[in-house]
C-alpha cells in the first residue's frame, strides 16, 4: 500500500507519547496552525461510537494547558468537555496529560506491558475544523520497559515506518478518532483477504498460540464477507484491515472500526499449537471466531451504511436512532451465519448457537413491554445501564434484532420462492447507502427508508411485520418460518426441576440473586435482587449447592428460605415452579430438511 500523501499543510497536528508507565499517562500536545480567532474551542468526545453510552472521556484529562509564540494562553472550560482558548495572533499550542486505565475496547489503557488508544479519549477536537487533515506524531516512550514496543493501526503512515512510531495522517477528525493504536510486544500475523492484506495483532501472554490457524479461519470469514457484499468485483471497502486484540484471563468484548477492530477476549479462546486439533471447534474458539466476524461484518453494517442519526455524529450528546435492530441485530444475525457459510462449521453447531439466542429472548418478560425499536432509541439509558430488573423491562436489540433478521429472511424466502432473500436487502443497503459514504461522507438511512427498501427490494407488503415485531412485541413465529425449510424449533423446558426462577450470582461462596424474574416462586414469595440466600428448609445455601438442594423437593412444594436484605436476616415461604427457563432445540426435520435446505439461510445462491 502506498503511504498516504498529505499534500497541504495539516491544520491540526497531534503529538502523544506514553509519559508515565505506571502512573498510567499519557502526553498529548496539539499544534493549532489557525485558531479561531475569537478564541479557539476545544472538546473532547462524551462517547464513541459504536458503544451507546455517555463515557465522558474529559474526566481522564489530569491538566491542559495552552500557550502560543511562547505565552501562557488562558484557557475557560465551557462545560464538562469543553474549554475555549483566549484569542491569538499567532499558531496555539495545548498541552495535557490523560489518564488512561480502562482495560476494555472504548477507552485508553497504558502500563508497563503495552500502551492502548482510540482517539475518543486522548485527542481534543478543534470545533470548526473537523474536516481539515490531522496528523498525528505518535512517539517512542522514554521508559526502557517499552525499547522493543511496536506499533499496530489502521491510520494511515505519513513518514512512519509500518508498525513503527513516527507520523500518521487523517484526512479529518472523523478519520484521526476511527482508528484505535496498540503499542507494545504484540504477536502479528498477516493474511490477505481477496487481496487485501489483513494483520492479527495479538497482546498479552498466549502460550502456544496458533496464528496459522488464526489467519487460515479469519481469512475464510473475511473473503466470505467481502463477497457477500461485493460478489462481482470481491473488493473490499478498505485496502488494509488490522485485527487488534488484548488477550486476558477472563474478557469478551468488541468494538468496530473502518478498518480494524478492537477485541478483547480470555487467552484460553485462541487457538493453541499444542491442542489436538478436532472437527468441531472448542466453544471458546467459536465464540471468538463469531467476535471478529460480527465486528468484521459491521465494515460494511454501521460503519458505511449507517442510521440517519449517525450522519454525521455529535459526539458530546446521545445520538439516538430506532434503527439499532437493524444495525446491531442484523450483523448479530449474519456474523455466526457467515461462519457456516465460510465453511467453519455446519448446521447442526448453528443450530445449537441460534437456539441459545432464542432462549435468551424469551428468558425474560421484558421482551413483552419493550419493542426492538425502543430498545434501539432507549440504548443510551436502558440496555447500557442494565440493573438488576433489566429482564423484566427490557429486550435487546441484538439478541431479538438478529430473530427479526432471521425471520424477514424466512419470510422472504418463503414468499419468493427463494427468488429473495435477506441477503438481497443487505446487498441494496450497501449499494444506496454505504458504498461510498467514505471518504466525503454521504449520509445515513431513515427509518421509513429501511422499511420501504425492504418491500421495494422483496416486493412483498412488510408493514404488519413491522407493526407487530419491530414496533411491537409480539414474539416471533420462528416455530411456523422454520418448517417449511425443514427445521423443527421445540421447548424442551426442564418443567419438572423445581426453581426459584432467579438469576444466582456469586458473592464469595454466598449465592447472591442478581436478578429476580416477573412473576416467579421467588419474586412471588417477596425475595427481591440482592438478597443474599443463607438457607432452605435449614439447610445452609451456596450458590454451589443450591440446585442440589431444590432438586431434592417436588415442584409446587413450599420451602423456608432465609436470606440477608442487606444486614437483616428475612424468613420467606417459597412454593417452588417448575424451570421456566427455556430450552431450546432446532434440528432438521428427517422428513422435510433435504425439501426445504435451499431455502435455508445458510445456503449460498
Amino acid at each position: 500500500m502506498k503511504k498516504a500523501q498529505n499534500k497541504k499543510s495539516p491544520a491540526n497536528a497531534y503529538a502523544i507519547v506514553a509519559k508515565d508507565l505506571p502512573g498510567h499517562l499519557f502526553q498529548v500536545t496539539l499544534a493549532v496552525s489557525a485558531p479561531a480567532p475569537d478564541g479557539q474551542v476545544l472538546a473532547l468526545p462524551a462517547w464513541i461510537p459504536g458503544s451507546y453510552m455517555i463515557r465522558e472521556f474529559a474526566r481522564n484529562i489530569i491538566q491542559i494547558r495552552a500557550e502560543s509564540n511562547g505565552k501562557d494562553v488562558p484557557l475557560t472550560k465551557l462545560d464538562k468537555h469543553t474549554w475555549q482558548a483566549a484569542p491569538v495572533s499567532g499558531p496555539l499550542m495545548v498541552h495535557y496529560e490523560v489518564y488512561a486505565w480502562d482495560l476494555s475496547v472504548r477507552a485508553a489503557h497504558l502500563d508497563q506491558t503495552h500502551g492502548f488508544f482510540n482517539g475518543t479519549s486522548v485527542f481534543l477536537r478543534v470545533v470548526g475544523q473537523e474536516h481539515a487533515t490531522h496528523t498525528v506524531e505518535i512517539q517512542r516512550p522514554a521508559d526502557p520497559a517499552a525499547a522493543s514496543w511496536r506499533v499496530a493501526t489502521a491510520l494511515p503512515e505519513l513518514k512512519a515506518k509500518r508498525y513503527g512510531f513516527g507520523s500518521y495522517v487523517a484526512a479529518n477528525y472523523d478519520e484521526l478518532i476511527d482508528h484505535p493504536v496498540e503499542m507494545g510486544d504484540f504477536a502479528l500475523a498477516t493474511f490477505k483477504a481477496h487481496g487485501v492484506p489483513h494483520d492479527i495483532v495479538v497482546t498479552g501472554r498466549v502460550p502456544n498460540l496458533d496464528m496459522a490457524r488464526l489467519c487460515r479461519d479469519l481469512k475464510s470469514i473475511c473473503e466470505t464477507q467481502i463477497a457477500f457484499f461485493e460478489p462481482k468485483t470481491k473488493r473490499a471497502p478498505m485496502d488494509r484491515y488490522v485485527f487488534l486484540t488484548m488477550a486476558v484471563g477472563d474478557g469478551y468484548g468488541g468494538l468496530e472500526h473502518r478498518a480494524s477492530t478492537a477485541l478483547i477476549c480470555a487467552r484460553a479462546d485462541l487457538p493453541s499449537t499444542a491442542a489436538p486439533q478436532t472437527k468441531d471447534l472448542p466453544d471458546g474458539y467459536l465464540q471468538f471466531l463469531g467476535l471478529c466476524s460480527h465486528e468484521y461484518f459491521h465494515t460494511w453494517n454501521v460503519k458505511r451504511i449507517k442510521p440517519a442519526a449517525f450522519a454525521p455524529y455529535d459526539l458530546q450528546v446521545e445520538n439516538h436512532s430506532p434503527l439499532l435492530w437493524l444495525f446491531e441485530g442484523f450483523t448479530s444475525y449474519y456474523d455466526d451465519l457467515m461462519l457456516v457459510r465460510a465453511g467453519l462449521i455446519g448446521e447442526p453447531a448453528y443450530f445449537k448457537l441460534l437456539g441459545k439466542t432464542v432462549a435468551s429472548v424469551l428468558r425474560g418478560s421484558g421482551r413483552t413491554k419493550q419493542s426492538v425499536a425502543e430498545s434501539s432509541f432507549d440504548a443510551w439509558t436502558k440496555y447500557y445501564r442494565q440493573d438488576e430488573n433489566a429482564p423484566n423491562a427490557i429486550v435487546s436489540y441484538y439478541t431479538k434484532g438478529s430473530l427479526v433478521a432471521l425471520a424477514l429472511d424466512l419470510t422472504i424466502r418463503a414468499k419468493t420462492a427463494g427468488a429473495r432473500t435477506l441477503d438481497d436487502v443487505m446487498l441494496a443497503l450497501w449499494q444506496r447507502y454505504g458504498h461510498d459514504f467514505y471518504p466525503d461522507g454521504g449520509r445515513g438511512v431513515t427509518p421509513a427508508e429501511v422499511e420501504a427498501l425492504f418491500d421495494e427490494i422483496s416486493g412483498l407488503r412488510l408493514k404488519s411485520f413491522f407493526d407487530k415485531y419491530v414496533r411491537g412485541t409480539a414474539d416471533l413465529p420462528l416455530a411456523k418460518l422454520l418448517a417449511p425449510v425443514g427445521i423443527k424449533l421445540a421447548d424442551e423446558r426442564k418443567s419438572a426441576k423445581p426453581s426459584l426462577d432467579v438469576n444466582p450470582g456469586r458473592d464469595g461462596n454466598d449465592c447472591k440473586l442478581s436478578a429476580v424474574h416477573e412473576g416467579g416462586a421467588a419474586h412471588r414469595a417477596g425475595l427481591s435482587a440482592g438478597d443474599v440466600l443463607v438457607a432452605v428448609d435449614g439447610l445452609r445455601a451456596t450458590h454451589a449447592n443450591l440446585d442440589g438442594l431444590l432438586a431434592r423437593y417436588a415442584v409446587g412444594a413450599t420451602v423456608e428460605v432465609h436470606a440477608f436484605r442487606r444486614d437483616e436476616l428475612m424468613a420467606f415461604q417459597v412454593t417452588l415452579q417448575g424451570d421456566r427457563a427455556p430450552g431450546i432445540t432446532l434440528t432438521l426435520d428427517a422428513a422435510g430438511g433435504k425439501r426445504g435446505a435451499a431455502l435455508r439461510p445458510s445456503a449460498v445462491r
